[in-house]
């Protein structure tokens, strides 16, 4: 790749490191407060620096999802006063773009704005209400696909690690994380409810911190 009068050899420059933050569910059953971490999220990440504004980027992150009626501000919620909770565990793989050039072995403070997205591939509990109960029950496990929207600020603690600051909201492809769309069938199953037409969607807010490891970039005039 040239730039400028020379050439850039960008070599693979890596980073490993932990993911830390709460989550929150968006859909219909709840509060639908957009950033509003409750319960814990958790996991691992890795990343693969291919240019100075651009990273392949993995991660693999455990949480719990739950809302409640009862912190709605909507009253036909407040008088239902429905609530669930589901086991979240996702697989997550795309690219991050940092806004400014991002050169690790630059001397000095560095830091800057990144977005991210891909794809997500997430195990969720499906879900569904009995008839004169309104705490969500499991019936079996499914899968979806979700896209992540991701804005965050990074920067460099020391000379290998690094520390960022994020948010991430998952447009999922299912209607049923919160058990009002389900697809159970039983004599004693509750009517689905909600809008059907609009996905649930969760978000994370929280925390990276990684090792950055691997032969440097070489310059060559």
């Amino acid at each position: 790749m040239v730039i400028g009068n020379g050439a850039l050899s960008f070599s693979q420059l890596h980073e490993i490191g932990v993911y830390g933050g709460g989550s929150n569910y968006i859909g219909d059953v709840g509060n639908t407060t957009y950033i509003n971490p409750s319960k814990f999220a958790g996991g691992i990440l890795y990343k693969w620096n291919v240019h100075e504004r651009y990273s392949w980027r993995a991660s693999l992150v455990h949480t719990t999802l739950t809302n409640s009626d009862a912190s709605s501000n909507l009253s036909y919620r407040n008088e239902r006063m429905f609530s669930f909770e589901n086991k979240i565990t996702e697989a997550s793989a795309g690219m991050e773009f940092t806004f400014w050039d991002f050169n690790l072995l630059q001397d000095g403070l560095l830091w800057s704005p990144y977005i991210y997205s891909g794809i997500t591939y997430f195990k969720y509990d499906d879900l569904y209400y009995k008839i004169g109960e309104t705490i969500a029950k499991k019936y079996e496990y499914n899968t979806g696909f979700a896209i992540p929207i991701t804005v965050g600020v990074k920067a460099r603690i020391g000379w290998r690690f690094m520390l960022g600051l994020e948010i991430s909201a998952k447009l999922t492809s299912t209607d049923n994380i919160d058990g009002s769309f389900s697809s159970f069938t039983a004599k004693d199953k509750a009517p689905n409810f909600g809008n059907s037409l609009s996905s649930d969607w969760y978000v994370f807010t929280g925390m990276t911190f990684t090792y950055t490891f691997g032969r440097p970039p070489c310059y060559c005039p």
